[in-house]
């Protein structure tokens, strides 16, 4: 795998982890940042042994969202304008459709501060995982600017109207615990077990079928842009990939109903391997 100079990539046994790494910055996006994620997610994706991919920052911060000082005054007008637009495509890119749509489950854990275009990244994960102590913020409206790119649509989705406009038109900052409170993240825990929480959801993911993780993924984000009808018949259109991928393992599989019907597990309770264990 390339060496990175804004990201870091570690892997245990299926469980990848991307640090974004420009820590004397809060993990600001810069256009190279984009150029490396956009790069590594693109060499990860669909590669069988990325079971679970998580995200989070260096140091004290998860991501303050773009580096507006690099993007805005550290180029000449010419080149500026030029590198913004070729970077919105990649952030666009890697953040909305590359991590959203990500083969494998992904998991945010937020261990600082996340703010502006952060929430992109946290919205177009699987999973997100907040310390307590962590600041959320959309701070755009302080400089007589809103929340741009994609960011007000994931807001748009995963906040309740009242919350999103709020956040929005006022730029306070929030904690983690509110986070959850509102339904940004899955949940909220002390920053001393943030860790240990991501790690052990990533364990339980990693236990689970591939095959069967990627489409539950799929089916959910896409329906969510479909009626009831186009709806179902997506699903059911899925359920059929599904079963011509894992040959049938679903149905008579060990691990599957079959395994089920000869009572070798419960799957309202267990897994077959759990079961074993």
């Amino acid at each position: 795998m390339a060496d990175y100079q804004f990201i870091r990539v570690d892997e245990d046994d299926g469980i990848f982890t991307i640090t974004l790494n420009r820590p004397e910055k809060r993990n600001a996006m810069n256009p190279g940042m984009h150029k490396e994620m956009h790069g590594l997610l693109t060499t990860l994706r669909f590669d069988p042994k990325v079971r679970v991919l998580i995200i989070t920052g260096a140091g004290e911060s998860f991501c303050a969202g773009q580096d507006l000082k690099e993007y805005f005054y550290d180029m000449s007008e010419e080149d500026a304008r030029l590198e913004r637009e070729r970077s919105r495509a990649i952030s666009n890119e890697w953040r909305n459709h590359l991590l959203r749509l990500f083969h494998a489950p992904t998991i945010a854990a937020v261990n600082g501060w996340c703010f502006g275009g952060a929430f992109s990244i946290v919205c177009a994960c699987d999973i997100a995982i907040a310390a307590e102590e962590a600041t959320f913020g959309l701070s755009e409206i302080n400089f007589k600017h809103f929340p741009g790119g994609m960011v007000t649509k994931n807001i748009t989705e995963t906040l309740r109207p009242r919350e999103a406009l709020y956040y929005s038109m006022t730029g306070e900052p929030f904690s983690g615990k509110r986070a959850y409170e509102i339904g940004l993240v899955t949940k909220a825990v002390p920053k001393a077990e943030l860790w240990k929480t991501v790690r052990a959801i990533a364990e339980t993911l990693r236990g689970k079928d591939p095959i069967a993780l990627r489409m539950c993924k799929e089916v959910y984000k896409i329906n969510m842009q479909m009626n009831y009808e186009e709806a179902y018949w997506y699903a059911s259109a899925k359920s059929d990939q599904a079963t011509l991928l894992q040959r049938g393992g679903w149905i008579k599989g060990e691990g599957g109903i079959g395994g089920f019907l000869e009572g070798k597990y419960r799957p309202g309770l267990e897994t077959a391997e759990t079961a074993k264990r």
